[in-house]
């Protein structure tokens, strides 16, 4: 596995009591390097994210594009060699930035032909519309099923204490695999929301979990609509985020029948608060007042 975290040496700036202050200190930055992704030997996507966990990430990506329902479709995974050259030898260096996946299903070949290109910034869903992503879902979202909203608090409360590379960065962002109960299952961190998101549903897909019909994905960031998408795919009823969530991500839940959740913030003292924006009936609000 790759640096997941850097060291640099930087400028720090601040203003107390109205006084310009300069200074120098060792800081940690999140890693963000490409990776080149090749489905049975053809070029498919090339995603920046953080080094770490890469087989799960793309497990998840081929999941949530419909390419493959489970983990024997693949038959191999493996890093092959990079684009840089060693100066001396003359051969091309293993640069753990180029994986290629070999599928159990030859008819797979042709979707190669379609360009998928994402950044660490936002994912591409590789749909043409809200249909096509209903069509291609295997599952159903289960909708007899509530939970304490406090449940969910605890959880975003304890994701905070599970997020090491945050904590030494501040650049990445979370995923958690979160069952009923409120337990976290998994946690993954990446650049981009959607790698973090894929990674996760990745593991779950390898751990034979899918579909994840009694679970909830929480994510540190906004909700947009790949990540929804992501999670209507493996089939996760509830999705929380701690930040706020597009108009294409309500509108899609909302279609879904999905639960979408944001501004997810719990406080240390055990308070908090969160924004509903689709599907309420799955959050347990009988004991609630006002």
């Amino acid at each position: 596995m790759g640096r997941v975290t850097d060291s640099k040496r930087i400028r720090t700036v601040r203003v107390r009591d109205g006084t310009l202050y300069a200074g120098r200190k060792g800081d940690h930055v999140a890693v963000e390097e490409p990776l080149d992704i090749r489905l049975n030997g053809h070029e498919l996507s090339l995603t920046m994210r953080t080094p770490g966990h890469d087989v799960e990430l793309i497990h998840g990506f081929l999941h949530g594009e419909g390419m493959i329902t489970h983990r024997e479709d693949i038959t191999e995974a493996r890093y092959c060699d990079g684009a840089v050259i060693d100066s001396d030898s003359g051969f091309a260096q293993n640069t753990y930035n180029v994986m290629d996946f070999t599928t159990s299903r030859p008819q797979l070949l042709p979707v190669t032909a379609k360009a998928f290109t994402t950044t660490s910034a936002c994912g591409v869903c590789g749909s043409e519309s809200i249909d096509a992503v209903r069509q291609k879902s295997r599952f159903t979202l289960m909708k007899d099923w509530q939970l304490d909203p406090r449940t969910l608090l605890d959880a975003a409360r304890a994701l905070t204490q599970q997020q090491a590379v945050f904590a030494r960065t501040g650049g990445v962002h979370a995923a958690a695999l979160v069952s009923r109960a409120g337990e976290i299952l998994a946690v993954r961190e990446d650049v981009g929301r959607h790698n973090a998101v894929d990674k996760i549903i990745g593991w779950a897909l390898m751990e034979d979990l899918l579909p994840l019909r009694d679970h909830v994905l929480l994510v540190s960031s906004r909700a947009s609509f790949e990540i929804t998408q992501k999670a209507y795919m493996a089939g996760i009823p509830l999705l929380a985020c701690v930040s706020a969530a597009s108009s294409l991500a309500v509108e899609t839940a909302e279609e879904f029948g999905q639960t979408l959740v944001g501004f997810t913030r719990a406080l240390d003292d055990g308070d908090g608060r969160m924004n509903v924006y689709t599907h309420p009936e799955r959050l347990d609000l009988s004991a609630a007042e006002g």
